[in-house]
Formats: C-alpha cells, sequence, structure tokens
C-alpha cells in the first residue's frame, strides 16, 4: 500500500480533494492521510472538513503529496495556513526533487508548489485562468498551456477541478496498472483522457484524448476482450451505429482503423503473457493471433 496525504487549505475546493480521492479509494492500493495547517477547515461549497492532522515532520518513503486548489486562490494563497503550507513545501523540495515522494497538484495547488520552489525547472501545468499568474509567481517553471496534465520526474500537474480524476487515473495506471485504472474509470461511469506527452501509455490508456461517447464504449468493449474475434458489424451493432460511420469516427478521433486499435491491444496482451514467462506460441494464441507468426508479423507493423 502506497501512503497518500492529502495537504488541505481553507477554501479548498470540494472536487479537487475528493475526485482524486474517490479514485485512489477504489483502486485500493493506496492508503490515504488528510493533513493541514489547521484540524477544522471550511471547502468551496460550505462542508466542514474535521480531524485533519498536522502537517508530518516526515513520510513514508514513496508517498505521493496531493495539493488541492482552493476556491480564491489570488487571496486564500497568501493566508496564514496556505503559507504554513508553503513553508512544509519548501523544507521538504529535496525529498521531491530526489523523488523520494511524489508531488501532484490539482488546479491552484500548482501556485502553492511553485511559490514554494518546487516546481523551478519542471514542466507543469494548471487551470487556464491561472496559467499567468503561475508563470509570474514561479518564473523559474516551465508552465504549459491547454494541457490535462504534465508528468515531469516525480511532479504532476493538473488542469481544474475534474482533470485531477484524470490525473489519479493516470496514477492508478502507473502504480498499479492500466487494467486497474480501466476498471476504476469504468466504475466511475469516467473515460480517460490523455494529453499529448504521453506516448508511453499502454494502448488501454492511449487513444482515449477524445469526447465521443460511442467510440469510447466501443474502445471499453474491444479493451474487455481483445482475444475475441471482433467483426466490425458485430461491434459496430453494440454501439448503435453502421459499421462505415464507426470506422469514420475511429479514424476522426483516434487516427487508426478499428482493425489496428484492436491488434494494438492484442499486441499489448501478448507481450503479457511473454513477460509471464508464457512462450511465444501461447502467448500469441492467449492474445487473440491465429500463431507465433501473426504475432510476430503485427510486431514488426508496429516497430516503427
Amino acid at each position: 500500500m502506497r501512503d497518500v496525504y492529502f495537504l488541505v487549505l481553507p477554501g479548498v475546493m470540494s472536487l479537487d480533494l475528493t475526485g482524486p480521492a474517490e479514485v485512489l479509494t477504489l483502486a485500493g492500493a493506496f492508503r490515504l492521510h488528510y493533513c493541514g495547517p489547521q484540524e477544522e477547515i471550511p471547502t468551496s461549497t460550505g462542508m466542514t472538513i474535521s480531524r485533519i492532522a498536522p502537517l508530518p515532520g516526515d513520510l513514508p518513503p514513496q508517498s505521493i503529496v496531493v495539493i488541492p486548489g482552493v476556491t480564491d486562490s489570488r487571496h486564500q494563497l497568501d493566508s496564514a495556513p496556505a503559507l504554513a503550507a508553503q513553508q512544509w513545501l519548501q523544507a521538504h523540495r529535496d525529498a521531491f526533487h530526489n523523488q523520494l515522494w511524489t508531488l501532484v497538484c490539482v488546479c491552484s495547488g500548482s501556485l502553492l508548489a511553485g511559490r514554494a520552489g518546487l516546481l523551478d525547472g519542471y514542466r507543469c501545468t494548471s487551470h487556464h485562468n491561472i496559467l499567468a499568474r503561475l508563470r509570474e509567481q514561479a518564473p523559474g517553471a516551465l508552465v504549459k498551456d491547454n494541457r490535462i496534465f504534465v508528468e515531469d520526474r516525480g511532479i504532476f500537474t493538473s488542469a481544474g477541478i475534474t482533470a485531477g480524476i484524470d490525473l489519479a487515473l493516470y496514477l492508478v495506471g502507473q502504480f498499479v496498472g492500466p487494467q486497474q485504472a480501466m476498471e476504476v474509470a469504468r466504475e466511475m461511469v469516467v473515460y480517460f483522457r490523455r494529453g499529448g506527452d504521453d506516448a508511453q501509455l499502454s494502448p488501454w490508456l492511449r487513444h482515449r484524448n477524445h469526447l465521443h461517447p460511442a467510440v469510447h464504449r466501443a474502445q471499453d468493449i474491444l479493451a474487455k476482450e481483445p482475444e475475441a474475434e471482433w467483426q466490425l458489424d458485430q461491434l459496430a451493432s453494440q454501439v448503435f451505429m453502421s459499421s462505415r460511420h464507426l470506422t469514420r469516427l475511429f479514424r476522426e478521433h483516434l487516427g487508426l482503423s478499428v482493425r489496428e486499435y484492436h491488434e494494438q491491444l492484442r499486441l499489448a496482451v501478448a507481450q503479457q503473457r511473454l513477460q509471464q514467462g508464457l512462450g511465444i506460441e501461447k502467448s500469441a494464441l492467449a492474445a487473440g493471433f491465429s500463431s507465433s507468426r501473426q504475432l510476430r508479423r503485427a510486431q514488426q507493423r508496429w516497430q516503427a
């Protein structure tokens, strides 16, 4: 179990806090803690959160620190509690920069991290309304526009509110596995949305940076049983459209044909089986290929 510490301040955005917390709870592989300079705080929705632990002197190795945003970052980040949190972050800057701990900032949480000097020399992002202030208040940060989230050497920053859920799903994929991330997303009835920086994502998470619900449903169906012999018309009927229309939508939103996307999923399954020591012939059959020869030909097609 990996420890996750939410650093919460007065005026915390409720969904910045509860969205990622729900994702990590459903993943079942994280211990969640809530800490901050005050034992009781109001949230953006008028709820009061109590029994918040004090800021810890130290954290276990491989801990994750999450900084949710606040309602009014222009004023609340100048408050005494925010300044205390900033000093705590500064005191532990080396733990983050040496990647002993992972830092996760949601929305205006990046401003607090930037003020503490944690983003100097790091690629980062935030809510589009905050980017100019982030550049001003953290001039050493490499701020990126129009990103859902950005990862750089163990420091993760995301855009506003629901992007924190996207980032939390990505963290589950990184620390637990892509299949678990997909199961959590399905449980929460949300889709993966990923930015262009994520070329190393597995096929289960890649090509999800679009908002077309029928295409997502088709991807879910293929990902659930990639070894099955899915015919185009069979898949199209399950998402209530014609084969021709589904083909056009895959090209438009993924830049791939349905067959190519399905083949990428099968390759990922085969690779997993190979890593488990199953042997190439059995791995090929387990992934839905007719033979190891067909698997090798598919691997060659995607090597470039």
